[in-house]
């Protein structure tokens, strides 16, 4: 459809000029439905002032017939902004153009044939996950979901690490549990162990299956054997993977890929990094540990990446899995990361940079922490378990959808309250319910006129009599939804899928005000199914948003 953006190529041309413009809906609509800033923008470039650009552009313009391009007005504002006023008419096409591709409406190809690898969650399996994890995990997903709605070729991914200091503690932790229970109820807690109540959990689920003969005899954790602490280990990763997989897939996230960290050391990944680094000169030895030479990378110092005791520090296998990724292929790497990783991302940045890895290559989300809150107050611990909130108990309390929602609700750079009174209230307060509860009232409409036994077809686009629809809630509803396919494409641009849940929430709010102001039922059979068709294009962009976002789209509440 011709629209001001054609007229407006068309004039610079006219005018010998060689650039663009660019366009975004100004924020006090009675200036105009879009505006453009290609005249400050490029006031310098064809040597003349701001006003004076944006006078010939529109004098120029006007000598068209702007009807032509759906545009009833142009004018200029302050220091050289062009507004235009549109017709209904631009609306009318755009509306169209959403119903013509209906279920599709906001995919796009722009990744078509590129690949994209997100990591995210990428907890060590010692423990349940936290809200943290939370969020990482309804981020990372989300995002993911974005990049597929662009066209990528998208791989989702889970890095773990299930070897280390971490596990072993975990392997004794559980056996002092085991044998507290069926031994010494006093037998010594290791002290840096994990004290949450899983570890009794499992240690009674060993009891269950092996009674109290799972050892031969019970020796001191500094005598543990390497055997017996390894069984205990194996036990505690499976266990805690598996609850991990269960909370994922009830958020709805399935993961294609689990890559262990220690696969870099196995097969020999690790060793090849540092020799590398050796090579380049970028690694040096000193007081017994390996550094790594950043203060030549640009960074402040260097920084120790193989300890005395022989043990990497995190920068060291993080190196190796970023340049592994590398070697896979992907045209693009998104890591989704907690603000404790901050210190180190820069580090292992330049490393794989100074090792030839084009690092623009690499995304880094990082989100801020989870704090639970209650009626204003902040809460620390559960009602049920006495300790710090699991990401389980909040979905057992609040519900799956309403728990990823609401971690996506602000931006991952901001901190989070996840408000539990406000999650779990079944009213217009609550997001979720907002938006799952627009969709369900549009799809009762259709249930009313099946039921009154009317069939007002929208199946035929070019059938639809646009031109009936003309009441402002009308057009501001359409101008909304036609924001939907830069929505998804900016969404996944800035990896923000908060973008998504800020956005819907706009269009359930003008949905409504439509449905209060417009009605459809018993009205004129032209202008019902013109209302009724922009009620389903509403219905399409509602559910393909919470799509998106991971979240279902009910008919009925």
């Amino acid at each position: 459809m011709k629209d001001y953006k054609e007229i407006t190529d068309l004039v610079i041309k006219e005018l010998g000029f060689d650039f663009s413009a660019s366009f975004e809906e100004p924020k006090n609509l009675v200036n105009g439905d879009i505006s453009t800033n290609l005249a400050m923008k490029n006031a310098r470039i064809v040597k003349t002032s701001p006003q004076e650009l944006a006078r010939r552009v529109v004098e120029r313009m006007n000598e068209h017939d702007l009807s032509l391009y759906n545009i009833l007005d142009v004018t200029i504002a302050g220091p050289g902004f062009i507004n235009y006023k549109l017709s209904n008419k631009h609306f009318h096409d755009l509306l169209k153009r959403v119903l013509d591709k209906a279920e599709g409406y906001g995919r796009n190809e722009i990744g078509k044939g590129k690949t994209v690898n997100v990591e995210y969650v990428s907890a060590n399996p010692t423990g349940p996950l936290h809200m943290g994890h939370g969020r990482n995990a309804a981020m990372g997903d989300s995002i993911a979901n974005l990049y597929e709605w662009n066209g990528y070729s998208v791989t989702k991914e889970y890095y773990f690490n299930n070897a280390g200091n971490q596990m072993n503690n975990l392997g004794k932790s559980i056996y002092s549990r085991y044998a507290q229970l069926v031994h010494d109820p006093d037998f010594p807690f290791p002290e840096d162990g994990y004290h949450g109540s899983y570890i009794k959990d499992i240690a009674n689920e060993i009891i269950e299956n092996h009674g109290n003969s799972f050892v031969d005899s019970f020796k001191s954790l500094d005598d543990l054997s390497v055997e017996d602490l390894e069984r205990f280990r194996e036990i505690g990763e499976k266990w805690n993977f598996k609850g991990i997989k269960k909370t994922l897939t009830s958020l709805g996230i399935e993961q294609d890929v689990f890559y262990n960290e220690d696969s870099l050391y196995k097969e020999g990944k690790i060793e090849a990094v540092i020799d590398t680094l050796r090579q380049k000169e970028l690694a040096y030895d000193k007081d017994d540990a390996v550094w790594l030479r950043l203060s030549e990378m640009g960074q402040d110092q260097d920084r120790v990446i193989v300890k005395k005791t022989g043990e990497p520090t995190y920068r060291l296998p993080d190196i190796a899995y970023h340049i592994e990724k590398f070697e896979r292929g992907f045209d693009i790497i998104v890591d989704v990361f907690g603000s404790d990783h901050i210190a180190t991302i820069p580090d292992v940045m330049s490393a794989v940079s100074n090792l030839g890895y084009d690092t623009d290559k690499i995304i880094v989300v990082i989100h801020q922490f989870v704090t639970l809150t209650q009626e204003g107050q902040q809460v620390k611990m559960s009602k049920r378990s006495g300790q710090s909130y699991t990401l389980d108990e909040i979905i057992q309390e609040v519900g799956p959808e309403v728990t990823r929602f609401f971690l996506l609700m602000r931006s991952g750079g901001t901190h989070l309250e996840f408000d539990i009174a406000l999650a779990k209230e079944q009213s217009d307060k609550n997001p979720v319910f907002y938006l799952q509860y627009a969709h369900a009232r549009i799809c009762s409409i259709f249930t009313q006129l099946k039921e009154k036994g009317l069939h007002l077809d929208t199946t035929d686009v070019n059938s639809i009599k646009f031109s009936c629809l003309e009441h402002p809630s009308e057009i501001n509803l359409i101008r909304e939804i036609a924001k939907f396919e830069y929505v998804v494409e900016s969404s996944a641009s800035k990896a923000e899928p908060h973008i998504v849940a800020d956005y819907l929430r706009d269009v359930a709010g003008k949905f409504h005000s439509f449905y209060h102001d417009c009605r459809i039922i018993g009205q004129e059979e032209e202008l019902a199914i013109a209302r009724l068709s922009l009620a389903e294009a509403t219905r399409t962009v509602l559910k393909n948003g919470l799509a998106i976002l991971g979240i279902s789209a009910p008919e009925k509440m």
